[in-house]
């Protein structure tokens, strides 16, 4: 058939499904706890081909052609202390999208939705609702929802998201001539983890702090920004549920969390992660869009390297692709920039995709069959790994 039933192990970017005319595609994990297209109807399909037209896993180049990019590159961050401290890096991403919808956008971001204890995509009208956006999430977002919902020629938008998110939304937005809608964001990323991986981890924690109330993967609050790999988990046992509904000023207000660790390093959630054994075969072998390589407006990210290395505060790598990016980041107010090359920008993120550990099998199968994080099996395959990445830098 001429669907993306034929398609596997794609990005499960959910654009699939927000394109078909007939309703008959829906975005559900698969077996390895990643998201995937499904067709619940397969005999209302009429082979139109427009879900293969929008998939970026489907076409080798990019939807963003070479003579449409305008590279220009800053430093950035918020002169907002409460907004610099609470988000990520530099706050630039926030500050972007509310000064958007200041000026009558609506905006698309990411939240973490503790009834489905999953990352979700979604639509914000205010600043406030916007908030629910800060900060990283480790994990692959549901997009169906919020893609279903939004009237491409109706609305004006900024859509942020993976760069292959942004890659396939901008095909559909092309396809559907209404580009002058939308501001497309993405951001450096490095992969995407198995669902069983996060799942895991929550199912690890609940004796500790209860049902999880919040998460947050990065607070810079108590080590800086250069330590900031901590997971902060809350749970009912531990404080009550955010109110999402509260002032924008008491949400920036530090919230006190359960700290489960201070480094990635000594952190099973991120061993899984940042260790590459549980990441989505569609990342490791067919990401096109590492370093200066998108179909977005903008791009955001951690500024790493040496240039800001005693910044403790944060500070955004921001680059705007096309000449629409530059035109909303020189407008910008409330904000510091300072224009770099683009190799001093983006220094410190990665140039290649990321490559499965010899362990990954191991790792895979044991999350699948439900065996407990924190016990024997996972240290040996850690300790294991170790001793090859080891031997390996001798060889």
């Amino acid at each position: 058939m001429n669907n993306v039933s034929t398609i596997k192990n794609c990005y499960g970017c959910g654009v699939c499904a927000a394109s078909c005319g007939k309703k008959i595609i829906s975005i559900r994990l698969n077996e390895d706890g990643f998201y995937a297209p499904y067709i619940d109807e397969p005999g209302k399909c009429t082979d139109c081909g427009i879900c293969l037209d929008v998939c970026a896993f489907n076409h080798e180049d990019r939807a963003l052609k070479p003579e449409e990019i305008q590279i220009k590159s800053w430093a950035a961050w918020s002169n907002d202390e409460a907004v610099r401290r609470k988000c990520s890096s530099g706050g630039i991403g926030f500050e972007i999208g509310k000064q958007l919808i200041e000026q009558g956008y609506q905006a698309v971001g990411c939240r973490y939705d503790i009834k489905e204890q999953r990352a979700e995509h979604y639509i914000a009208t205010t600043v406030e609702e916007f908030v629910q956006s800060i900060g990283s999430k480790y994990i692959q977002s549901y997009t169906e929802k919020a893609f279903k919902q939004i009237k491409r020629r109706e609305q004006k938008l900024l859509i942020t998201g993976t760069p292959c998110q942004i890659d396939s939304f901008r095909r559909m937005i092309r396809k559907s001539r209404c580009e002058d809608n939308f501001i497309l964001m993405d951001f450096y990323c490095h992969c995407v983890p198995s669902m069983h991986a996060w799942k895991a981890y929550i199912k690890m924690l609940e004796p500790e702090i209860g049902v999880v109330t919040y998460a947050s993967w990065r607070n810079k609050f108590e080590y800086g920004w250069h330590e900031s790999w901590i997971m902060g988990m809350d749970g009912k046992k531990t404080s009550k549920p955010v109110d999402w509904q509260e002032s924008y000023n008491f949400i920036l207000r530090e919230k006190k969390t359960f700290v489960q660790s201070r480094k990635s390093q000594g952190d099973v959630f991120y061993k899984l992660f940042l260790g590459d054994v549980s990441l989505g075969p569609q990342c490791e072998k067919n990401c096109k869009y590492k370093y200066d390589r998108s179909s977005a407006d903008i791009r955001i990210g951690d500024l790493w390297g040496n240039t800001y290395k005693d910044d403790e505060k944060g500070v955004s790598a921001l680059v705007a692709f096309t000449e629409k990016g530059r035109k909303v980041v020189e407008r910008l107010k409330n904000v510091t920039l300072v224009e770099h090359p683009f190799d001093v920008v983006a220094e410190g993120q990665m140039k290649k995709n990321a490559h499965a550990k010899e362990v990954k099998p191991f790792v895979m199968w044991a999350l699948k069959k439900g065996i407990p994080l924190g016990g024997f099996y996972y240290k040996t395959l850690f300790f294991l790994q170790k001793v090859i990445s080891r031997l390996k830098r001798y060889i």
